[in-house]
């Protein structure tokens, strides 16, 4: 279909004499016909003034798709757009990345010369909250003075299809907003039309360039975690390459991690040392390129196939396998710890030999895997960005000469830690107070309401609070104890009571004294899963009381964290570094019994003399278990009648049975 108020301006980039032609005027089925007969236009002012980086996102038309329906909202449409980025500047564009605003419930399908670094990079993907596209395989833009003004070189553009929803015959379904995602770049609020917007981002002059203008590679990056993916031998045919992982966090961490990535020219993976694929695949090569392209290749010990592998660690028992161990760094259980745990348990390195596809054979054609992602256990999520080839890595000399040896090409990855979205965390914390009898428990469905069964409870109703005892029980032997506090309490009782919170770590946060010279907390851990957590860490963050942090007494404890701040780490002591699993109770009628480690920690008023305990300064604003954020309530208990029995009682006398448990695991 035409669109209407096309007609505005129109960003048409086409080659005459190496020239860019950028067209105005009208979108008629004249632009079906173009030819290069078509007399040349000066580019448009926006990008003869723009000393830069050139963006643009021009809206080419839309269809409705099936089914066709009544309901407008519900309507799905087909569209076509074109992502343009130029760089009109006098600096080299290294792995470019460009992000576009998508807000029309859009779901990406297809986009040409580019790739996808948001939701795992597949397609189709929902695309309704805005994406970020990087460059592949042309990475990088170059500027015209280096080329004479190729536009095949300082420019790229992408080709957009996909599907969206939720907009009438006449609207003009167009994004929020463009910009260049790169570090250092400073882009302005686009010039908005009915169908086009561009924008010109410009370096930002308070961004430190860490670069070495020597090198014609991107400078390396700092990043939550990294991987280097360094080809250290090339033949015909094949590469082997070396992947290492680093954890650079003070509070990220991974527990059975798994890699993915996306092999984009048919390639595939013969062996690895240092880690595996769970899955021992030989069926897309025998049916697929590999097994067109190479005759009479035998598949039988070919490692996997896939197009998006999964890669996992070794466990510790192959750490001196000569055949697929005895790599530095390997088999540590897919365990990646905090570098102020353990160094050198921060560290993960494997080794893949790779073989690749016809035109790619020749030694010299090297194309790493894209749309990396890695996920852990109970551990924060990762976003990570697309390989950006750096300067080559170096490696020790193994012969024990006095040389530097090089890989053949490297590219680093970098992924950072994201904050979970609402209900979609897997750890929560509840709030308590010596001047308060009953808990504010964990939000409602704080871990997400998708494996219960809604009908007979409420997802939308704010958790009530809880009798002191109750913290001790499974979320599905509450419900008497929540009414009777409630009907003690004369507050309403709901014919559903609010969902739990399904997690499979709580932890609690009870205020347990305040007086002129300082006060304390006690932090109780509780894990509700069917396995125990080994070498578990939580980080607290507590802004006002921070500074006066004193001492923890059951648990290790720190303030010495790089980069972060006001936070504090507690880690468990050496020989109780088991947070032990959920257990069946003394009965076969009794509930079940978490695992639970619990300590006091002390803080002064030194620095702090005006602190409002009561006000919520001694509660934390972020609390991360394992490097996962946990779920907060989301107000502090208040002042009321104090029940005889502490919260803290209740709790400890729970502990010293889990502690008598621990303490049997090692006997």
């Amino acid at each position: 279909m035409k669109v209407p108020g096309l007609k505005l301006i129109c960003l048409a980039f086409l080659f005459i004499h190496t020239r860019i032609l950028v067209c105005y005027g009208a979108l008629d089925d004249a632009v079906d016909d173009y030819t290069d007969e078509t007399p040349a236009k000066p580019p448009p002012p926006e990008m003869d003034n723009c000393n830069g980086v050139f963006l643009s996102y021009a809206f080419t038309s839309r269809t409705k798709a099936l089914p066709l329906l009544k309901n407008v909202s519900a309507q799905p449409w087909t569209f076509n757009a074109m992502a343009t980025v130029v760089n009109s500047g006098t600096e080299e564009v290294k792995g470019w990345k460009m992000y576009i605003g998508f807000q029309h419930k859009e779901i990406l399908v297809s986009a040409t010369n580019a790739v996808l670094i948001d939701g795992g990079g597949d397609f189709p993907t929902a695309v309704g909250n805005g994406t970020t596209l990087a460059g592949y395989p042309k990475a990088d833009l170059k500027t015209s003075i280096d080329t004479a003004g190729d536009f095949n070189q300082i420019a790229v553009q992408v080709e957009l299809k996909g599907s969206m929803f939720g907009l009438g015959e006449k609207a003009t379904p167009m994004p929020k907003t463009i910009s260049l995602k790169n570090d250092g770049w400073r882009c302005p609020t686009p010039t908005k039309y009915k169908t086009y917007m561009h924008a010109c981002c410009k370096r930002d002059p308070k961004f430190k360039v860490n670069s070495n203008k020597k090198s014609k590679f991107a400078a390396r990056q700092n990043g939550d975690l990294t991987f280097m993916y360094d080809v250290v031998k090339s033949y015909e045919g094949s590469y082997e390459a070396q992947v290492t992982m680093d954890n650079s966090s003070p509070i990220g961490r991974l527990d059975r991690w798994n890699l993915t990535w996306e092999w984009m020219r048919g390639e595939f993976i013969y062996s690895m040392k240092g880690a595996y694929t769970p899955r021992f695949d030989t069926s897309d090569c025998v049916y697929g390129l590999a097994g067109r392209y190479l005759k009479g290749f035998d598949f039988t010990n070919v490692m996997n196939c896939e197009k998006k592998p999964t890669i996992t660690d070794l466990p510790l028992t192959k750490v001196n396998d000569t055949q697929i161990g005895k790599i530095p760094y390997c088999c540590k259980n897919a365990s990646l710890l905090p570098p102020q745990m353990d160094p050198s348990r921060a560290r993960a390195i494997f080794q893949l030999r790779v073989y690749k596809l016809p035109p790619d054979t020749p030694p010299t054609i090297l194309y790493p895997p894209q749309r990396w992602n890695i996920t852990g256990v109970l551990n924060a999520r990762y976003h990570c960005g697309p390989p950006i080839r750096v300067d080559p890595s170096e490696f020790p000399n193994l012969k024990g000469f006095d040389a530097k040896v090089y890989a053949i090409a490297s590219w680093q990855v970098v992924c950072n830690m994201t904050r979970p979205e609402k209900r979609k965390t897997r750890c929560c914390v509840s709030f308590s107070a010596y001047y308060s009898d009953g808990a504010i428990p964990c939000s409602t469905c704080a871990c997400g309401c998708d494996n219960i069964d809604t009908d007979k409870c409420n997802p939308d109703k704010p958790a009530m609070h809880l009798p002191p005892d109750a913290l001790l029980l499974p979320s599905k032997n509450r419900t008497a104890k929540i009414k009777a506090f409630a009907k003690l309490k004369k507050k309403g009782i709901p014919r559903k009571l609010p969902c739990p919170d399904n997690c499979g770590v709580s932890i609690n946060w009870h205020i347990n004294t305040d007086h002129k010279a300082g006060w304390s907390a006690r932090m109780t851990l509780f894990n509700w899963q069917e396995a125990p957590f080994v070498d578990w860490f939580v980080a607290v963050e507590i802004k006002k009381a921070y500074p006066d942090y004193d001492n923890v007494f059951s648990f290790n404890g720190t303030k010495k964290l790089k980069g972060i701040k006001n936070t504090i780490f507690f880690q468990s002591l050496k020989d109780l570094n088991y947070l032990v699993e959920m257990k069946n109770g003394s009965k076969p009628s009794d509930p079940k019994v978490p695992g639970k480690q619990q300590s006091v920690i002390s803080f002064t008023k030194k620095m702090t003399p005006n602190i409002k305990i009561r006000k919520g300064d001694g509660f934390p604003s972020k609390v991360y278990f394992n490097g996962e954020e946990c779920a907060l309530p989301r107000s502090f208990p208040s002042s009321g009648h104090r029940s005889h029995l502490s919260i803290a009682s209740f709790i400890l006398i729970s502990i010293t049975t889990t502690f008598l448990l621990i303490i049997t695991r090692f006997i």
